[in-house]
C-alpha cells in the first residue's frame, strides 16, 4: 500500500489547495461547468483520504474504521456532485 510521510503528505495536501484555489480564481465556473467542480471535488476527495489515512492513522487501524471513514467521505462527495447535477 502506498505511504507517505508527514511532510510529503502536508506538501500534497498545500499543492492540492492551490490547484483548488486556482481553479476557484481563475473564472473556471459558472452556469453547467461541471469538469472545474468535478476537478474540485476530486481534489477534496484525495484530501480527505489523506488527512483520514496519514493524519487519523487510520491506515493502521482495522479495516472497518478506516473504511466506514472513507465511504462517509465517498458518500459525502457523492451527494454533492448529485446535488450539483441535480441544480444545473
Amino acid at each position: 500500500m502506498f505511504r507517505l510521510t508527514i511532510g510529503k503528505t502536508w506538501v500534497l495536501l498545500v499543492l492540492l489547495t492551490g490547484l483548488t484555489f486556482g481553479l476557484g480564481e481563475g473564472g473556471f465556473f459558472g452556469h453547467g461547468a461541471m469538469l472545474p467542480v468535478l476537478l474540485v471535488l476530486v481534489f477534496s476527495g484525495i484530501k480527505g483520504a489523506l488527512v483520514i489515512l496519514e493524519y487519523l492513522e487510520m491506515r493502521k487501524a482495522p479495516g472497518l474504521w478506516r473504511w466506514l471513514l472513507l465511504g462517509w467521505l465517498t458518500l459525502v462527495l457523492a451527494l454533492v456532485v448529485l446535488a450539483y447535477w441535480i441544480a444545473s
